[in-house]
């Protein structure tokens, strides 16, 4: 259903928002893990290591995905702002037909380079053959994951942000009980797992797709509406390329930074990698702050309430910040037991702990960015997005990152404060670009 996010107590519109959408990321997450979980339960070595490695790979790509879509989320939020239904239903309906040709170009591509990737991803020989299996069956199945992300973005875009949690905690059940069947029951190994998410995905357009035929949302479509017009094309581009871009560079850099773990050696490589699961669970608000911050400020943006918009931002801020703090402080006083949780050797738990206690950090000045980039997208300057986030990637932390692994063999204590800082340095280019938005707001 449509919501107007453009009255009313501005803090409220956000906690209203966001609770959803954090609940949406914390069962992706769970969906994750859930394919690992469950093959280790049935299967050996090989097969997990082909899940965990066709994982990283479908992250990757559904990550650009829901970056490209940021386009629509901003777009229809701005009209339905506006309250100009019209070019909502243009939005929406140019939205479905980009999308669409999008993933069924990506599908064949992906299937062509499919063992090309499985090597560039350094795969061991015992696992190549059930990475293969694993991703060929994901690959046929990206257009229901882009389906999924796209209806989910249309409903953020028209201010509601439970629909689409329903759907993944559906796909998440689904994908549990196929998980089970296809590799506890018929022993189906990595193709069981991808049998499972592909289906599961499947499952969660079909109710989606239902829940839009028989729910009020405020808009209707016609076929006009699914007819390529380039200047609705062109401004979801406009604003989605650069957040997919962004958010590919950023998964690139955790892979160098994974490499750089792994050539210190195998406690390294153990500790960074369950800080890099720690992290990633840690950063479910920040990460729901940008999507909130994006989708409600375009909302203002759209009604021209741009007193509003800065008030989210700074809410955003608020909120993301102050978690993060908080965050810090505890870690700093239970690494070593958080750690513990992955792992009982000794040596990793150490070194996990001091990645942690300097990467935590992140956390807070993470939040900070993540709430910039999406008011500057609710603006259609996804490029500053891009901006700070490259200029932090390669300007601090993968060489902060390097030369610290250098400089300090026996603590990785530096090397959490080096990702860090690249954030630290996001957040000092975010203030400026805002400064500048605000001396030039004919321009924005």
């Amino acid at each position: 259903m449509e919501k107007n996010l453009t009255s009313g107590s501005v803090l409220k519109n956000i906690i209203y928002f966001s609770l959803p959408y954090l609940l949406s990321y914390f069962l992706q997450t769970l969906y994750g893990m859930a394919d690992l979980f469950i093959i280790g339960q049935f299967e050996g070595v090989a097969s997990t290591t082909a899940v965990s490695i066709g994982s990283q790979v479908m992250h990757m790509i559904t990550v650009m995905i829901v970056g490209l879509a940021m386009g629509s989320t901003v777009t229809i939020a701005q009209a339905i702002g506006a309250r100009d239904k019209k070019s909502a239903s243009r939005t929406i309906g140019n939205t479905v037909a980009l999308f669409m040709a999008v993933a069924v170009g990506l599908m064949v591509i992906l299937l062509l380079l499919v063992h090309p990737i499985v090597s560039v991803m350094s795969t061991p020989l015992e696992a190549v053959t059930g990475t293969v299996a694993y991703l060929t069956v994901c690959f046929i199945g990206i257009p229901c994951i882009t389906a999924y992300n796209i209806i989910s973005s249309i409903f953020r875009g028209i201010g509601d942000s439970k629909s689409p949690m329903y759907f993944i905690a559906i796909a998440c059940v689904v994908n549990i009980g196929l998980d089970y069947l296809f590799m506890g029951y018929l022993h189906l190994g990595p193709v069981g797992a991808a049998l499972g998410t592909t289906l599961s995905q499947l499952v969660s357009v079909v109710i989606a797709l239902i829940v839009i035929m028989k729910k009020e949302t405020g808009i209707s479509l016609s076929r006009k509406d699914f007819r390529p017009d380039h200047r609705f094309m062109k401004k979801i581009l406009n604003i989605g390329i650069p957040v997919a871009l962004q958010d590919g560079f950023i998964q690139v850099a955790f892979i160098v930074i994974t490499v750089i773990a792994n050539r210190r050696g195998l406690d390294t490589a153990a500790a960074v990698g369950i800080v890099e699961k720690i992290i990633s669970f840690l950063f479910l608000v920040p990460s729901s702050m940008l999507s909130t911050v994006s989708a409600l400020c375009a909302q203002n943006i759209g009604a021209r309430k741009h007193e509003r918009a800065s008030r989210t931002l700074r809410y955003g801020i608020l909120i993301a910040a102050g978690f993060g703090v908080i965050v810090a402080v505890v870690i700093q006083f239970v690494a070593g037991p958080v750690v513990s949780l992955f792992t009982s050797d000794a040596t990793v738990v150490v070194l996990g702990s001091q990645y942690i206690r300097g990467y935590i950090f992140d956390c807070i000045f993470a939040g900070v960015h993540f709430c910039f980039s999406g008011y500057f997208c609710a603006y259609g300057r996804s490029g500053f997005s891009f901006l700070h986030n490259i200029m932090s990637i390669l300007l601090v932390r993968i060489p902060g990152v390097y030369l610290t692994s250098l400089w300090f063999p026996d603590t990785l204590f530096p090397m959490g404060i080096a990702t860090a800082c690249g954030s630290l340095l996001s957040v000092i280019i975010c203030f400026i670009l805002f400064k500048w938005m605000l001396a030039h707001p004919a321009k924005s």
